[in-house]
């Protein structure tokens, strides 16, 4: 058997492979993070939340959030040996994840648009360049996060057309104080202004809102797709729901500043069993 699996902080999608003539059983638990995880809590959450126990694995693909570098990921590793017992597990970022569903084995930018962004210059084989995201205070540009912190800011400020204003109050049924305390006290900023974009998304042609996408898209382009080594004349391809519900702006983002795109999806498991595809035959 082949897992393959795509984790964030929030959730964890497995993919159990069992041969080339059945589908792929999809199973989800919490999200794998070895930054907030130590291997035994990493461990007793499968073991609480993976259905199927007792499961040998030949070999596991294992991507994300928070998978650096080797330290931390031998955390993961550590728990995935202990419970799977797998010949061979392989852990890698899910900034690779993105790279080999979005890439496959050819050179490209490889982009991720969700609740925060990151990208890479991929030559078909490895991340050779990474402009650092910086995160959602310093720059996550063009994510969900930092879009909904402008919608925040600029409904806060009055820079919005007084119909969209109430619109939203009267949807979210939040005070002025509400929003700070979530954005200054309470844990997970980020999580918070990023589920607004719903409404950025419900009320995109709203000239106004229409350009804080836009001009967040085009900051991601300038501030960390065209420092990458030919990336003029490389497909940019995107992963990520942001990406995927505002791929038309993005394109027209992209056209404007003469570059080109390429594949746009939702999430990668699709694209990490077209990757791994050679190994499950």
């Amino acid at each position: 058997m082949i897992i393959i699996a795509d984790s964030g902080s929030s959730k964890t999608q497995w993919s159990l492979i069992r041969g080339s003539t059945e589908p792929p059983e999809t199973i989800f638990t919490s999200g794998i993070n070895p930054f907030y995880q130590d291997s035994p809590t990493i461990v007793q959450t499968l073991k609480k939340e993976f259905p199927a126990q007792n499961i040998q694995a030949d070999t596991i693909f294992f991507y994300g959030a928070g998978c650096a570098n080797n330290r931390v990921n031998s955390i993961v590793s550590d728990a995935l040996q202990e419970f799977f017992s797998a010949s061979r597990i392989d852990v890698e970022s899910d900034l690779m994840a993105a790279a080999r569903a979005l890439c496959q084995n050819s050179e490209g930018i490889a982009c991720i648009l969700g609740t925060g962004s990151n990208s890479c210059h991929y030559d078909g084989k490895t991340i050779v360049q990474q402009i650092s995201p910086l995160g959602f205070i310093l720059g996550d540009e063009g994510s969900g996060a930092v879009i909904g912190k402008r919608l925040l800011g600029d409904i806060l400020k009055n820079q919005l057309p007084n119909e969209i204003i109430n619109k939203f109050f009267s949807k979210y049924e939040l005070t002025k104080d509400d929003i700070l305390e979530n954005i200054y006290r309470q844990p997970f900023p980020n999580r918070f202004a990023a589920k607004f974009t719903h409404f950025v998304y419900d009320n995109v042609t709203e000239p106004a809102i229409y350009s804080i996408v836009y001009d967040e898209f085009s900051r991601f382009l300038v501030r960390n797709v065209m420092q990458y080594n030919h990336a003029s004349h490389l497909p940019i391809h995107i992963v990520g729901s942001i990406g995927w519900y505002f791929h038309d702006i993005f394109e027209k983002a992209a056209s404007e500043l003469n570059l080109q795109t390429g594949r746009f999806i939702q999430a990668p498991m699709e694209g990490l069993l077209q990757y791994h595809n050679s190994l499950i035959r």
